[in-house]
């Protein structure tokens, strides 16, 4: 690990292994990969970079710096899966880098090693930087703030200059995806005071400067959209953040507790040592301030989330910093002091891995022989994508196999170190290879047939929607021009109205029949759960 992980090169070199290879071999996924891509694909289209669209309409969920970065990667590499995902695999480095460098000033070089070493080890804080959505650079946004934060409540000199950079980074976070972050930020500031028996650390130069920096960044866009448009972008996109917290947006209805469990199960193993982590004393008093913030951000977003109505497995990944900051403290404490997880530690720890390991190894098996169980799917829509035509082999359970000798050497080992670097590579490698190997077949099974649909129609002069379903594969798969006929937005007009472009439809195999009843309507074929059709202009039909 030394040599691997020995200073920031090495680090950058093994992310753009890790992260930059094969970002492109598999379609972006419905609906927030398309999505943000879209918006950043009509901005190139339209030459419109300031407002946020979506089928060419203003989309009012998002602020625009995401998108300008994809923009920025799409003018590099052209408009693909790549390049949609690209900004992440450069946050990866960026990411990596920092929380190295954190690591080894506020300890040292080897649990800065560590904390690398658990990050790139962690299942989900890997796989989401190989994804196009926004949320990791939102949350690297966030915790520069909460870093900064951090330096300003200690006693130090340059009080004004952390104190700019927390709003420079609140405010790039707020551009980024929204004022949550300011939330964030003040409840974690806010629960550190009422921890400190009310010492504000903070004077009213410094809190003033956080401010206005905060109000100087967000204007750059918000206020210009003000005076520019007026309100209406702000008034949606306010009413939008107050939905997501006060009701269940998109189905994503869930229990209270649904973020406990994603980051137990999601952020395997880094999750077990955190459960320790927790109550690890650390030494100097920087780290202690250090460690009582990570604590303080962890449970202030994770309690926040879990109030919130809409529930999605992305909103607690800020959780992620402060959870794998714990794990490394936890790890390197066990290794100064050479002992092990408590038993029942290291039992949750052998048992999700197991349990994990072999779900991943058996995945490839049972697809291998589908034919066995598939037509016993009572989800006609469920049935009908894994009917899709898959080529599995047993290779594929490799990532699951590395996994299981990665469990099996830490319960088994004694050595501590060295079977807590097996146990987290092996990690790092399950994920590489079931990114590369499992989700390109995950693809074509769920979606694949669809955006091939779409992918026929590009370049014809034509509609293409969806029916009774929503995506954004239509818009960025057939790469779709700005309307020229608004009655195109309406489903019942591409239907049942006097229509003058051919119009192409995609349908889930459920609700088909809505369509097959529909005079003038020609189905084309169905496949992997969905149905695909056409519809001619009258004047066509004629002729």
């Amino acid at each position: 690990m030394k040599i691997i992980l020995r200073n920031e090169w090495t680090i950058a070199l093994l992310a753009i292994i890790l992260f930059m290879p094969f970002l492109g071999h598999v379609h972006l996924f419905d609906w927030d990969e398309i999505n943000f891509a879209e918006s950043a694909r009509e901005m190139m289209v339209s030459h419109n970079y300031f407002s946020v669209q979506i089928n060419y309409q203003r989309f009012w969920e998002k602020p625009p710096l995401f998108f300008w970065l994809q923009v920025i990667s799409m003018r590099l590499f052209g408009v693909n899966e790549f390049a949609a995902r690209f900004p992440n695999a450069v946050c990866a480095i960026v990411t990596l880098v920092l929380i190295f460098r954190i690591g080894k000033k506020i300890f040292n070089e080897n649990f800065a090693r560590i904390w690398v070493m658990i990050y790139l080890g962690t299942i989900l804080t890997f796989l989401y930087f190989k994804s196009g959505i926004i949320d990791p650079i939102f949350n690297l946004f966030i915790f520069l703030s909460i870093y900064h934060f951090y330096l300003l409540t200690l006693n130090a000199t340059n009080k004004l200059k952390y104190a700019f950079l927390v709003g420079l980074f609140l405010g790039l976070a707020v551009l980024t995806k929204g004022p949550v972050a300011i939330v964030i930020a003040l409840l974690s500031y806010g629960t550190y005071v009422l921890t400190s028996r009310f010492k504000f650390f903070i004077n009213w130069k410094e809190f003033l400067t956080i401010i206005v920096t905060i109000t100087a960044v967000c204007f750059l866009w918000f206020g210009v959209d003000l005076v520019k448009n007026g309100p209406w972008f702000l008034i949606q996109f306010i009413q939008y953040q107050i939905r997501l917290f006060s009701t269940s947006e998109a189905d994503h209805g869930e229990p209270f507790f649904y973020h406990w469990w994603v980051l137990l199960i999601g952020c395997f193993p880094a999750s077990v040592f955190f459960i320790r982590g927790q109550f690890v004393t650390a030494k100097t008093s920087q780290q202690k301030a250090f460690k009582k913030w990570m604590l303080i951000l962890f449970w202030v977003t994770l309690l926040l989330f879990s109030i919130v109505k809409t529930k999605i497995v992305h909103y607690s990944s800020l959780c992620w910093f402060p959870l794998t900051f714990l794990a490394a403290l936890c790890v390197y404490d066990l290794w100064e002091r050479k002992t092990e997880l408590n038993n029942w530690l290291k039992a949750l720890l052998g048992l999700i891995g197991i349990a994990m390991a072999t779900a991943i190894t058996a995945v490839p098996f049972v697809m291998m022989h589908k034919e066995l169980w598939v037509d016993k799917v009572q989800d006609v829509f469920a049935r009908g994508n894994l009917h899709a035509d898959v080529h599995w082999v047993w290779r594929d359970a490799i990532g699951g196999i590395i996994l299981f000798i990665g469990v099996l050497t830490y319960l088994i080992s004694k050595n501590i170190q060295q079977k807590t670097i097996v146990l987290f590579c092996s990690l790092t490698i399950c994920c590489f290879f079931t990114s590369i190997i499992i989700a390109p077949k995950i693809e074509a099974i769920s979606q694949r047939a669809n955006i091939e649909f779409f992918e026929a129609q590009q370049g014809k002069d034509a509609y293409v929607e969806t029916v009774d379903y929503k995506s954004y594969a239509q818009y960025f798969y057939t790469k779709s021009l700005p309307h020229t006929n608004t009655n195109e937005l309406n489903n019942e007009w591409l239907i049942h109205g006097n229509i003058d472009k051919p119009t192409y439809l995609s349908i889930k195999i459920q609700n088909a029949e809505k369509l097959d009843t529909v005079s003038g309507i020609i189905k084309l074929y169905k496949k992997n759960g969905f149905a695909f059709y056409e519809r001619l202009p009258n004047d066509s039909l004629k002729r």
